[in-house]
């Protein structure tokens, strides 16, 4: 098991020539190795003067369909699946003509590249599904005992170098490590092509996003390191940043995603920050006009629409400066300079990090004075991934992505006076928010502000106090009535006691799911209340 094995006789045949070359020359020259190519790769070798034996002259049958069929012949994988310890199995190579190819170098058709193209056909994806490629990757990797495989030119110098150490071998140890790589290569490759065509066959379908993810009986996540992150939660654990590769970002990722954004100043991001900008990335995005979202620690303490963005960041600030203090600012559409003068200059406001699609560069060169602050730059704001992952001990949740894509029409209005539509806009601008904050969720919204957030407790009539409190103390600091606002909350109400205390504190319309086996009595106290109520049939909460 612990040999090494000199190399004699390799295959190679790559898409990524990087290297190729010079790997293939130095087989040939300080160790005297016979090159066995395809296609494009023999071109290549030959072109640079290295002598290669075609793999039609090796296998006695000539390329077919288009190069489909080439390397899927005996010669090929007898050559690379023969044990050399078994004497039935070299009797039979022998019988057959099958010659020993002790390494292989191959590297796969680029599928996640081109299914990457906007403009990609199905037909051109089909193309560039490997099929000869892992199949002797596959073939190598099984008989490591025997045969050194190489899928990533990052290898050839690794391995080079050990065979000038020993005398043209290869030893077991590299062998075994060389294998695992082209397996985790493999998987990697086939899960791309199966999220790709799954994702193909959603959009021939037309089906809705947030429904589209049917999580199959077995899901590989295909995850490559981004960065190094300082610690994680806290300073004694350990972190890193990953994002989703190739094909997966098709389901992990939205078109605009937060990975990937361009970091335009400021120092490298937390694992916190990171956690919060998400949030507050997704939370801006439920907006068409536009929109600011201020976050602290998972909640929005700040949220608003208006006509401009710095109208809005105003108004948002306004709900609650306190927690503003440390937050993030998300917003939905180009940062000009006045929205950066304003939390910058006037409010004197600490921010860790402001996102947003672009910046206006009047507006980055008054950033640019803050110089830890971490600017991020995502593109555009359309969008939102298919799924979202949760690691928990043992394994993993799997979900699709909550976005607010009720249809109103589907809305019922269970009580006695409807929503004015000052009220409807109120109620809808708080939908939205509140799917945001953490459960139990009590969002409280006055022309277009979310002025009282009650997130978190373990009932929802504490949620509906800390909400009403809040809303309270901001309508004093702006000067403002308490009237005539607009609640919304993430599930239905358990008790009357809810609307109760809602009422005693200015609220005239509710948003909420319904499905209570006590919603007769919710219904009522609106009723007794003049509030009106609606129910959406659909609950978001978020844990």
């Amino acid at each position: 098991m612990g040999s090494d094995v000199k190399i004699g006789r390799a295959l190679i045949s790559v898409t990524d020539k990087t290297g190729v070359v010079d790997f293939a020359r130095s087989l040939v020259e300080d160790f005297g190795v016979e090159i066995i190519s395809t296609g494009g790769t023999a071109a290549s070798l030959e072109q640079a003067g290295i002598p290669v034996k075609p793999i039609e002259r090796f296998t006695g049958f000539p390329e077919m369909m288009d190069g489909r069929v080439k390397t899927l012949h005996p010669k090929v994988h007898g050559g690379l699946l023969a044990r050399r310890d078994s004497d039935r199995h070299m009797a039979e190579a022998a019988e057959y003509g099958i010659e020993m190819i002790d390494l292989v170098c191959v590297n796969l058709y680029e599928f996640e590249k081109t299914v990457a193209e906007p403009e990609v056909t199905f037909e051109d994806a089909i193309e560039h599904i490997d099929i000869g490629g892992p199949s002797m990757l596959r073939s190598a990797a099984k008989n490591n005992r025997f045969v050194t495989v190489v899928c990533d030119p990052r290898d050839y110098d690794r391995v080079l170098g050990e065979m000038r150490i020993h005398e043209g071998s290869t030893t077991a140890g590299t062998r075994r490590r060389l294998a695992a790589k082209v397996y985790a290569r493999t998987a990697a490759y086939d899960t791309a092509i199966s999220i790709w065509l799954n994702s193909y066959l959603d959009q021939e379908a037309s089906v809705d996003s947030d429904i589209s993810f049917e999580p199959p009986e077995e899901f590989d996540l295909h995850l490559v390191k981004s960065q190094d992150l300082r610690y994680g939660e806290n300073p004694h654990q350990a972190a890193a940043v990953y994002r989703f590769a190739d094909e997966f970002s098709r389901i992990g990722s939205s078109q605009s995603p937060l990975i990937g954004a361009e970091q335009i100043q400021g120092r490298p991001l937390s694992y916190n920050n990171l956690l919060d900008a998400d949030a507050a990335w997704n939370a801006v995005r439920e907006f068409d006009e536009p929109a600011v979202i201020i976050l602290k620690h998972q909640n929005p303490c700040g949220s608003a629409v208006a006509a401009d963005v710095t109208r809005a960041y105003d108004r948002a600030f306004a709900c609650d400066p306190k927690s503003a203090f440390g937050g993030i600012i998300a917003v939905n559409r180009e940062v000009p300079r006045s929205l950066v003068e304003h939390f910058a200059d006037r409010n004197k406001q600490f921010v860790e990090v402001i996102i947003a699609p672009s910046f206006e560069p009047r507006a980055l060169e008054r950033l640019s004075k803050r110089k830890n602050l971490r600017v991020l730059a995502c593109g555009g704001a359309e969008g939102h991934a298919r799924i979202e992952a949760r690691s928990i001990d043992g394994g993993m949740l799997l979900q699709s992505v909550d976005t607010v894509s009720e249809d109103i029409s589907e809305f019922t209005f269970p009580t006695t006076r409807r929503p004015t539509d000052r009220e409807m806009a109120d109620l809808m601008f708080a939908w939205r928010v509140c799917k945001t904050v953490k459960s139990n969720a009590i969002l409280i919204a006055k022309d277009g502000a979310g002025i009282g957030m009650g997130p978190g407790q373990p009932n929802r009539v504490d949620s509906a106090l800390l909400a009403c409190q809040r809303a309270q103390e901001c309508c004093r600091r702006m000067g403002i009535a308490p009237t005539g606002l607009a609640c919304a909350s993430d599930a239905f109400f358990p008790f009357r006691d809810n609307v109760d205390v809602l009422a005693r504190h200015g609220v005239t319309a509710i948003i909420q799911p319904g499905g209570s086996v006590r919603d007769d009595e919710c219904i009522k106290a609106c009723d007794d209340h003049e509030i009106a109520m609606i129910f959406t049939c659909r609950r978001h909460f978020r844990h």
